[in-house]
């Protein structure tokens, strides 16, 4: 059963002036488009299919609102690391990103979602540039840690913390067999719930 009995889709925006009514709290989801973005946030709300997930890296280009109750929301963000998509589409996105995160003052933290074979790329760093401009904490989630050996898993997370120091926080994740789900929520709740100041 989903921790989030109530949450639904509620729309997605193309542009600033589509966005949701900013108040409230949201927590925003952004990755890599091949990182296991729509994995993760269907494990964490625990609905299948929540997010849609796809074949097609690259299949989230717009601003994807989800209310998880009241006035709690989470926000999946385009990925466009990895898909093919043409210059102007690709600085279309870079300003939607700016615009978002420069004007939601209801945006209480963000998940980045990375796959844990790839570590930070510049898409990852572009991100975390995003959020560190506006103090917004961090979480990330280092997917598909299923694939590596525990010995490898372990080796690349503590390279990923040494990495990123305190800018953010970093976890174990996978989707298929639903490792640190709970941490995963549990960090999801306390962005959600933490105090910002006004």
């Amino acid at each position: 059963m989903s921790q989030y009995p109530q949450a639904a889709f509620i729309k997605s925006a193309n542009a600033p002036s589509q966005f949701v009514s900013d108040e409230g709290a949201e927590v925003a989801f952004a990755g890599r488009s091949n990182a296991g973005k729509s994995s993760a946030i269907n494990v964490i709300v625990n609905r299948r299919q929540f997010a849609r997930t796809s074949k097609t890296p690259g299949r989230t280009q717009l601003v994807n609102f989800f209310t998880l109750r009241d006035d709690k929301r989470l926000v999946d963000l385009p990925g466009y690391g990895f898909a093919k998509v043409a210059d102007k589409k690709r600085h279309h996105w870079a300003d939607l990103m700016a615009d978002y995160f420069e004007s939601r003052k209801s945006l209480a933290g963000m998940f980045l979602i990375v796959d844990i074979r790839r570590q930070l790329t510049d898409f990852d760093r572009r991100m975390l540039a995003f959020g560190d401009s506006v103090g917004l904490p961090v979480h990330v989630l280092l997917t598909k840690t299923d694939k590596l050996k525990r010995g490898q898993a372990a080796k690349a997370l503590l390279e990923v913390r040494r990495d990123l120091g305190d800018t953010a926080t970093v976890q174990h994740f996978s989707a298929l067999n639903r490792m640190g789900e709970g941490e995963a929520r549990s960090k999801l709740e306390e962005l959600l719930n933490r105090d910002r100041e006004s």
